[in-house]
């Protein structure tokens, strides 16, 4: 139901979110799907979804929020699978734990399709404007005032700016205020959180110049192609239509010393070398810069020509993201295979940009200092659309079910790429842009991005974003599963009846008989030949599961990696313990003096939950989680 209301000049909404990033539409669309009135305030419609960098969605780890979001009922996996030109999975010849779907995107369609998608969701109100100033009552978020004089009222206020805060564009020694190209920056609202005692920072990062499609020639390039059969993001997508749109071609250059050489002579006027942008830059995204300064051994580096869109004549040139002076960008451009006669369109350029350090959020998002406040996104020192939109979603919910008088909504890190992406956000805060990786999750063999739904679908239904029938889909493949399982360990192949199917294969043969749950373990073999050898007739299970390949794939890789899944789950159940033991968010460390100082501040300004989270605080010592755990038990 639809909770607008007018009080006097000013009119209330349950929820008001700043900013139409990947942050700000699922911070909107999910608590105005659970019925929420939320008013998205944003400086121009149209921009709503716009990708500032790199057009393309997922990636390695990125690709797991993706699906993450997906089953939790967000609505990024739909945008990208609607408007993705190339859909690839990456690491595919590594573990099921790090392989990871990416798109690259149609950058306009994508932005149009996110608008489409706010203007239909129900209880949701765009306004063009800008937010400049909060407005508080005991502690508590009140309303907002914007650019344009307005006041708005409101329950809780989400604050999705991506680098808009007081943003600086830099190309070489030139500066202009701005957001993103062509855009201005958002004033006001930085100064506004000051005065209420919080702290910020700065950081920076950057984009590629883009280049004029027909300037470049892709014949003498590597082709880098989509993958043949493509997976859909969402679980919302059907399979029968999909792709949506025609799907192309990527391509791949080099850089090289002559290159390298070239970009050394501007140097002297980068603003990132002589010190005019203060914010630090993305350590795993860095500037081509950057690269050849820090990786002086390296001949090369690999650069991807990405289109921007189906019918965009502009390439994005990842890889090369720049701030030196735009003739320099393009002196050394012309010197890339392929690229020799290229039409820079626009040099690349780097963005500095306000954030405000994550230790001030809880892991709700909602803020230490002022109730019903909430940060995600860049706001909080992350990195990537997927990191924003994550973020924007458990705000979103948080919001929600605050003004619902309903239990929060905090992930684990056994749970989710979301649960270690906050977790790590609270506990350890940031000061350089926060990018996912694989290796942040210490549980990744069971955090997959194909058994997203199987993880976190239960909570989506319970908000009311999934739909009924899909949450008893999933419930009637778990049984499948289930039952698969136990008819693998009960089933045996005898030597008489399978050697011979083995020695076709030229592999060892079978001495006695064996399980089909041992025979999958074989890395040779797979799970639906080992099947196919089995008669359907007597066994029905077996035709049951050959029929869902979802199913297949979970039951395939649960039996092959089961040990290892085993103990990942065991060594949870040893966290859980620690994880369990709660503080109380009251608790005063200053008087904790056999605790060291440095612990006491930490432990003070994070204000863990939990002893596990304490204990995962940058800086602190086990020594200083022993004293505590004793303390808490006195």
């Amino acid at each position: 139901m639809f909770h607008v209301k007018q009080k006097g000049n000013m009119i209330n909404f349950d929820i008001i979110v700043a900013g139409g990033g990947h942050a700000g539409i699922e911070a909107a669309a999910a608590p105005a799907k659970m019925g929420c009135s939320v008013a998205l305030i944003t400086m121009e419609k149209g921009a709503i979804g716009r990708m500032s960098c790199n057009p393309a969605i997922g990636g390695s780890a990125k690709g797991h929020l993706v699906h993450e979001i997906d089953s939790l009922g967000g609505v990024m996996g739909i945008l990208a699978d609607k408007t993705g030109i190339q859909f690839r999975t990456l690491n595919k010849s590594k573990g099921p734990a790090v392989w990871a779907g990416r798109c690259q995107s149609d950058r306009d369609l994508y932005s149009r399709a996110a608008v489409e998608e706010m203007e239909n969701t129900p209880n949701l109100t765009i306004i063009e404007d800008s937010v400049t100033e909060i407005i508080t009552e005991n502690n508590s978020i009140t309303g907002v005032r914007t650019r344009l004089g307005k006041e708005y009222s409101c329950r809780a206020f989400i604050i999705c700016s991506g680098t808009f805060l007081n943003g600086i564009m830099h190309t070489g020694r030139n500066q202009s205020t701005g957001g993103r190209f062509g855009e201005p920056p958002a004033t006001g609202l930085t100064e506004s959180l000051l005065k209420h005692g919080f702290v910020s920072g700065r950081l920076k990062t950057g984009t590629p110049p883009r280049i004029k499609k027909e300037s470049i020639d892709f014949d003498v390039l590597e082709v880098q192609p989509g993958d043949e059969n493509l997976h859909p993001f969402s679980l919302r997508t059907g399979r029968s239509k999909f792709p949506f749109l025609p799907q192309v071609n990527c391509h791949i250059t080099y850089t090289n010393e002559v290159i390298h050489g070239i970009l050394a002579k501007g140097f002297d006027q980068s603003p990132l070398f002589t010190g005019i942008i203060k914010g630090v830059g993305p350590r795993y995204c860095p500037s081509i810069e950057d690269k050849i300064v820090r990786f002086k051994d390296k001949e090369r580096h690999q650069l991807f020509l990405e289109p921007e869109g189906l019918e965009s004549d502009l390439i994005y040139l990842n890889g090369f993201s720049s701030s030196l002076p735009a003739e320099i960008q393009y002196e050394a451009l012309i010197k890339l295979k392929g690229l020799e006669n290229a039409v820079m369109v626009r040099p690349g350029y780097a963005i500095e940009y306000d954030f405000f350090p994550p230790y001030q959020i809880d892991l709700t998002l909602e803020t230490k200092l002022i109730k019903g406040l909430y940060f995600a996104g860049q706001i909080n020192g992350t990195s990537g659309y997927e990191e924003a939109a994550a973020q924007g979603f458990v705000a979103g919910i948080n919001a929600a079910l605050k003004i619902q008088k309903r239990p929060e909504f905090v992930l684990k890190r056994s749970e989710a790429y979301i649960g270690v992406l906050i977790d790590d956000l609270v506990g350890k805060s940031t000061e350089e842009p926060y990018r996912m990786f694989t290796s942040r999750a210490e549980y990744r063999l069971i955090l997959r991005q194909d058994n997203a739904d199987r993880r976190l679908l239960k909570y989506g239904y319970e908000f009311g974003l999934i739909p009924e029938e899909m949450y008893k889909e999933l419930n009637g493949r778990e049984a499948l599963i289930n039952e698969g399982k136990n008819f693998f360990k009960n089933t045996r192949f005898k030597p008489d009846q399978f050697n011979k199917y083995l020695s076709g294969m030229n592999l060892s043969l079978l001495d006695n008989s064996e399980t089909i749950d041992k025979l999958v373990k074989r890395p040779e073999l797979s799970l639906k030949e080992l099947l196919l050898q089995i008669n359907g007739d007597e066994h029905p299970i077996v035709k049951t599961i050959l029929d869902d390949e979802t199913a297949l794939e979970q039951l395939e890789i649960e039996t092959k990696y089961e040990g290892y899944i085993m103990r990942q789950y065991e060594l949870i159940e040893k966290m859980e313990k620690l994880e369990n033991t709660l503080i109380p968010l009251s608790f005063d460390y200053t008087n904790l003096n056999t605790i060291s100082k440095e612990g006491r501040e930490k432990l003070n300004r994070v204000k863990p939950r939990s002893i596990g989270q304490a204990a995962r605080i940058s800086g602190g010592t086990p020594s200083d989680i022993s004293v505590l755990l004793v303390y808490l038990k006195n």
